[in-house]
């Protein structure tokens, strides 16, 4: 097995920053930039990368256990990293349900690319950060060297490090970076890295209310305290996660349409769509640059 070189994967770093014309903001005197983390690498895209990479390098080629629900983004990166970087991978599927069924396009990629799928009810899945619980995981899947376990989303304290780069990326280049937030690590890393006196917002994708708190806590494990300037508008999940009612496909279509960006309905759309509600409502001066991290795209788009 190979320790993780990221040498081996060509990420494009520092991903593309690109200037786009949208008339729902020029009105306003606003400018809009798309911070293209999609075009980092074609299995391990945006956000996706910048979290697993220091997660990868700590691994140094152990079986990586990590968890997620039947869509999960996180389970297909992970398990696209093991395949390219020939580690063997394990993924905890919320839902034991979906247990002796076909597995949806999600999974299916997942299984190819060699991953382990372990479907647990969804109590116990809640309970999967207790140490018993999780002992027993390790217990059934441990190899000889132990695993490195990743928790949902990727976002623990190396990750959030590891999105640092993506604010100094973007420091002078922007007032505000948006990105859409599921579980808080690249929010935490990409206000620590900003500085500048700009701003990160955070776009929550999930309803609960429990992200600020989340950001704060991976924060503290990664930086030792706050870090950064940044905030939250949770009026953009559209219910929860995964809904994507019509009103947000049909702004979608739009933006793509407007743009040639194809639009990940699931994190990007909701925080598109929020941008283009705060810029009507005149949350951002005249002046303002505002920065949309492209944290993914469609899986239609993927280049497999």
């Amino acid at each position: 097995m190979n320790a993780f070189d990221p040498a081996v994967l060509r990420p494009r770093l520092p991903s593309p920053l690109v200037p786009v014309a949208d008339e729902r903001f020029a009105r306003h005197g606003v400018r809009l930039l798309l911070k293209r983390d999609d075009l980092i690498h074609p299995d391990l895209p945006g956000n996706k990368w910048r979290k697993l990479a220091p997660n990868l390098r700590a691994a140094a080629g152990r079986t990586v256990l990590t968890f997620g629900g039947a869509y999960s983004n996180h389970l297909r990166a992970t398990a696209a990293a093991g395949r390219l970087l020939g580690f063997p991978t394990v993924g905890v599927v919320r839902g034991d349900e979906l247990a002796g069924k076909p597995l949806n396009a999600s999974l299916a990629a997942c299984a190819a690319d060699g991953m382990r799928l372990h479907f647990v009810d969804r109590a116990t899945y809640r309970r999967t950060s207790e140490p018993e619980v999780l002992a027993a995981l390790l217990e059934r899947f441990g190899e000889p060297e132990g695993c490195w376990v990743v928790p949902e989303g990727g976002s623990n304290a190396l990750a959030a490090q590891g999105c640092t780069e993506l604010g100094r990326e973007l420091r002078g280049e922007t007032d505000v970076a948006a990105v859409a937030c599921g579980t808080g690590g690249t929010l935490a890393g990409l206000a620590a890295g900003l500085g500048g006196g700009a701003r990160a917002l955070g776009i929550p994708v999930l309803n609960g209310g429990f992200l600020g708190e989340r950001t704060g806590a991976l924060q503290k494990e990664a930086f030792g305290g706050p870090a950064g300037d940044w905030s939250l508008d949770e009026r953009f999940h559209f219910g929860g996660y995964a809904r994507v009612p019509p009103t947000l496909d049909a702004f979608a279509q739009d933006f793509e349409a407007r743009h040639g960006l194809p639009v990940e309905r699931l994190y990007v759309a909701k925080m598109l769509y929020g941008l283009v509600a705060l810029v009507g409502e005149g949350a951002f001066p005249p002046g303002t640059t505002v920065a949309a991290v492209i944290t993914g795209r469609p899986q239609s788009a993927a280049s497999r």
